[in-house]
């Protein structure tokens, strides 16, 4: 074992997926073009089997690829996390937040929902997401932010998340609006992954991504910033870095997948076991075999976290011929 990785311990972050089903279809979605693995649900007693696996286990992300409220038994999850004092946290589609599952969420004690809309209209809705919810989606956040002030919560955190291409980036200022009408506080734009190798998916091509993009962009990025500011929004990229950086090509000489941290400080775990290095490498590779590092119903996590597939692949990370996923990562993505 090299130096590097002496001083590995078992990730306190896990990215554990409770379904892969969905009730979308986006077209900037893998399932656009049909999923990796079987549809399967996570079982309550799996995840338990699972996360006692990890005894410091500090944030838990119950989602990856799938909408998690479809699975019957993620309220009794959260709580089960809650209860050893994990953060939990989600993404949503927010087509199933009714006044019932609201209340759910926030009895379980979910600390934070983060909400993909993608739009600031029923029409770039539909384009985005073949979908006809939109104003559903926005009665149920209102609703939301409604419910939690009559219990007088604070949790969960609210945000709501922008997938950012050539095509919808016009709609973003108008996004920054809904957001404050709605009243919520926090708002990211998440630029759009897509297969470095492959001819893409949907609209998830290299013409449609907003990397390198072009003044347009940028003025639509920097009004955005002003109407967050002006209305008392946190307006973030997905990564560590502003929008504007987010959308701009690789700073100075570095190799972006060197920054990341990932591959020693995290897991992501499918609803059929499968570990991958994070949950966006399904998306920026077609090569699944080789993101596939154990599955955690054939070996334990220990065996899986410090075994050879893994080691290589952070060696290999390393490097300046990374894995195809990292290649096709964008810069600070992930971070």
């Amino acid at each position: 074992m090299s130096a590097y990785e002496t001083e590995l311990n078992l990730p306190r972050n896990l990215y554990l997926e409770v379904t892969n089903r969905c009730n979308l279809k986006c077209k900037a979605c893998i399932l656009y073009r049909g999923s990796w693995e079987p549809a399967r649900d996570l079982t309550f007693e799996e995840l338990v089997r699972i996360t006692d696996q990890l005894p410091e286990l500090g944030q838990i992300a119950l989602h990856g690829i799938g909408e998690p409220l479809l699975n019957e038994e993620l309220p009794a999850m959260i709580r089960h996390l809650k209860n050893r004092d994990v953060y939990v946290m989600f993404n949503s589609n927010g087509i199933l937040i009714d006044e019932k599952r609201q209340y759910e969420l926030i009895t379980a004690g979910l600390d934070e929902l983060r909400i993909s809309l993608d739009a600031a209209s029923p029409q770039g809705y539909s384009v985005m997401r073949n979908s006809d919810k939109f104003d559903q989606i926005v009665g149920n956040l209102h609703s939301f932010v409604e419910h939690s002030k009559r219990l007088h919560v604070s949790h969960p955190k609210l945000s709501l998340w922008y997938l950012g291409t050539r095509a919808n980036i016009a709609e973003l200022p108008e996004f920054i609006r809904l957001a404050a009408a709605i009243g919520i506080k926090d708002v990211y734009l998440q630029r759009l992954v897509y297969f470095q190798n492959d001819a893409g998916y949907g609209v998830a091509i290299p013409e449609k991504t907003l990397m390198d993009s072009d003044g347009k962009t940028r003025e639509y990025l920097n009004q955005s910033q002003d109407l967050a500011k002006q209305f008392g929004i946190q307006f973030n990229a997905s990564g560590l870095n502003t929008p504007l950086e987010s959308v701009q090509a690789n700073p100075g000489n570095r190799s972006s997948w060197e920054q990341c941290f990932r591959p020693n400080t995290l897991m992501y775990i499918t609803a059929n076991g499968n570990v991958l290095p994070c949950c966006i490498s399904p998306f920026s590779t077609s090569d699944y075999s080789s993101i596939n590092l154990g599955n955690v119903f054939e070996s334990s996590l220990k065996e899986i976290w410090f075994g050879s597939k893994y080691r290589d692949f952070r060696k290999t990370h390393q490097t300046d011929s990374p894995p195809k996923c990292c290649r096709g990562c964008g810069v600070l993505w992930s971070l």
